[in-house]
């Protein structure tokens, strides 16, 4: 996945954010202006609001708050969260949502994303090596299909930077990858995301 450092440009003017993108990330821009424009319909005050789209630049409204990653997150903190997410999730209804782009690194992407890194594992150590060879043999097989699955608009980025606590509520920034997703694979991003574990 790729550093956020390298995707775009950040910069402030008193309250209004103009994110630029490089040239690399395909949709990006796309990606978070279609967010912005969703969320500002149904689910206003979630997400900045959307001000302007060009070619690669999106302007939108400045939040307050800090990033949940670092802070010594707190039951309140953890209520807040989950209720940004709650809404982020089912803001978008089903027929819209239905018309909105799968996200990137969804399941198929990341499946022969480890398929590759799979064909490129040198011989380590015995147990390793096993469990490299019974991972890939796993997913050889799996075939993923629709059960079970439960469509939501999802954020596209696990990282808990991207959540900000204002003193009362969370809210959510950088939809770059943003997307139709489902939930337990948006759920499974946020809790294995490295930014949960990095801070204890």
């Amino acid at each position: 996945m790729a550093d956020l450092q390298h995707t775009h440009e950040v910069a402030f003017d008193g309250d209004v954010v103009t994110k630029r993108y490089r040239a690399g990330g395909p949709g990006s821009a796309e990606r978070e202006w279609r967010a912005l424009t969703l969320l500002a319909e149904h689910a206003p005050g979630l997400a900045p609001e959307p001000i302007a789209f060009e070619a690669g630049v999106v302007r939108m409204s400045r939040l307050d708050g800090e990033p949940l990653r670092g802070l010594p997150v707190t039951d309140e903190h953890l209520t807040a969260l989950v209720g940004a997410l709650t809404m982020l999730h089912v803001a978008v209804p089903l027929p819209v949502l239905l018309d909105v782009p799968v996200r990137p690194w969804q399941r198929e992407a990341v499946r022969d994303w480890l398929r590759g890194q799979g064909a490129r594992w040198r011989a380590r150590d015995p147990l390793a090596d096993r469990a490299v060879r019974e991972g890939l043999r796993w997913l050889d097989g799996w075939r993923p299909d629709g059960s079970g699955v439960r469509p939501v608009f999802g954020g596209g980025d696990g990282n808990l930077a991207s959540f900000l606590w204002d003193g009362g509520r969370v809210r959510v920034v950088d939809f770059e990858d943003s997307g139709r997703s489902d939930l337990a694979y948006e759920l499974a991003e946020l809790a294995e995301h490295v930014s949960m574990w990095v801070d204890g």
